[in-house]
């Protein structure tokens, strides 16, 4: 095994997973971001795939954010034709994302757009999930997988590999998601396996509870309404933003249902500033019949979490900057929902220039920040009264910073603590990935002191393991 991406910080996830010396799958190829950099050393911005792909027979997605996907296309133009497996949900969400992708990092030639989405799509291979899926079939190394619910965001899957002629089962977490994520099923942990390979974001610490995460979010949204400023959330287009519309519209609900004089909740708008994010809650909606139990009875009773009516979606770049001239030199208070998640770039990014130095704003921060990324700075140096420097100019962080733990769509510590705890045949070995080193050596050294596995190792850089 031969881990590519995703050990010095939580970006870049990519991991190559070899049957016999001649032939392997990659388990993601994703997009570094912020301070991370490739194990080759190369920037941040590097987006070459730096190693060989010979013997490289299959991509395995485990879900459809940037940094598990973002390299794709220069895998692709590396030479690489071979089937990229991943869950049926997963298969409608990639193409989307690999466009804009594309289109950010890359060109926006429409001919060559479609040139690479024209691979994608001939090479897509969606899987069920809990189906066995020969992926190697070669003599003296046959490996098989079969997807499972990670409850990170719809579609997100862990993968169980099996090499037959060995024996031997290694399992790659992906991202696992916290229990009661809006609109998935939770993660159910895997009989047992003989290595783990398993994320860390959340590896040191504990997420707030479903109730403390609804009143800090209503209590940020109460402060809007009375300093007649907006909450300024960024978000993940995939995953994130539906979350967020799922419980704003459950708080939105309750409260303009009251019957007061004058209920401001009634024509508080909530925007979606995103054509990514809007382009992906209209697939969300269309894969209803994969959201969770609890979701599909609120559509059975009227409601709407994904399209409910204080919903304003701004697509095209007029109307984003309507918009934000009306927010930022009005007194109408709003929630306003924009990618990127870690305020490294999109549209956030303007609302951020126009907003941070004025008291009346919010920042509220839903998700994990990397480490080199504004979102980190606002979140360390906003509540220090510091300042935050965006695309070359400096801003006073003025306006209130707050952190939701909670709402990340990560596990938290006791949930990756757990998904090894209920496994019936426990790893040889674990190996902890996908974490800054204080997350990864906390979780390290838990898993040690329970004794979770036979050794528990942190991975560095792009060195050959022995695990077959």
């Amino acid at each position: 095994m031969i881990h590519h991406g995703a050990v010095d910080g939580v970006t870049g996830s990519c991991h190559q997973l070899f049957a016999d010396r001649d032939n392997s799958i990659l388990i993601d190829c994703g997009l570094f971001q912020g301070a991370e950099t490739s194990p080759g050393g190369r920037g941040h911005n590097s987006l070459a795939i730096e190693f060989d792909i010979s013997s490289v027979r299959a991509l395995v997605v485990t879900h459809m954010h940037i940094d598990h996907v973002g390299r794709i296309p220069y895998l692709i133009a590396a030479g690489f034709r071979g089937p990229i497996y991943c869950s049926e949900p997963s298969a409608e969400l990639l193409p989307p994302v690999l466009e804009d992708a594309l289109k950010i990092g890359i060109s926006r030639d429409a001919a060559l757009i479609e040139k690479f989405l024209g691979y994608v799509k001939k090479q897509l291979r969606p899987l069920a999930y809990n189906r066995w899926q020969p992926v190697v079939a070669q003599a003296g190394g046959r490996l098989d997988i079969r997807l499972q619910r990670a409850g990170h965001i719809l579609g997100s899957a862990y993968v169980e590999c099996e090499l037959r002629e060995q024996k031997r089962r290694i399992i790659f977490s992906g991202d696992l998601g916290a229990p009661n994520t809006p609109l998935l099923y939770a993660p159910k942990a895997p009989r047992g396996c003989d290595e783990l390979v398993i994320e860390s974001t959340y590896g040191d610490r504990l997420h707030q509870n479903r109730k403390e995460r609804v009143r800090i979010l209503q209590n940020a949204i109460e402060g809007a309404l009375k300093d007649r400023g907006s909450v300024l959330i960024p978000a993940f287009s995939i995953g994130r933003t539906q979350e967020l519309l799922y419980k704003l519209e459950g708080i939105i609900h309750r409260q303009a249902n009251r019957n007061r004089k004058n209920n401001p909740w009634r024509g508080l708008p909530v925007i979606v500033d995103s054509p990514l994010a809007s382009r992906f809650t209209e697939v969300y909606r269309r894969l209803r019949p994969y959201w969770d139990a609890e979701a599909r009875r609120l559509l059975r009773r009227g409601r709407h979490p994904l399209s409910f009516e204080q919903l304003i979606t701004v697509d095209d770049h007029e109307a984003h900057l309507r918009v934000l001239a009306e927010l930022a030199h009005s007194q109408r208070p709003a929630i306003v929902i924009a990618a990127s998640g870690m305020c490294s770039g999109g549209r956030i990014v303007n609302y951020l220039k126009a907003m941070l130095e004025e008291e009346r704003h919010n920042v509220l921060f839903v998700g994990y920040q990397a480490r080199g990324t504004p979102g980190r700075d606002i979140q360390a140096y906003g509540p220090k009264n510091g300042y935050v420097d965006i695309e070359g100019e400096r801003y006073r962080i003025r306006a209130g910073v707050e952190t939701i733990s909670g709402y990340s769509a990560h596990a938290d510590r006791d949930d990756l603590l757990g998904f090894v705890r209920r496994m019936r045949k426990r790893p040889q070995i674990i190996r902890v990935v996908h974490g800054d080193a204080q997350a990864k050596l906390a979780l390290q050294r838990r898993m040690e002191a329970e004794g979770l596995a036979g050794r528990v190792v942190v991975p560095a850089g792009p060195v050959a393991h022995d695990s077959v």
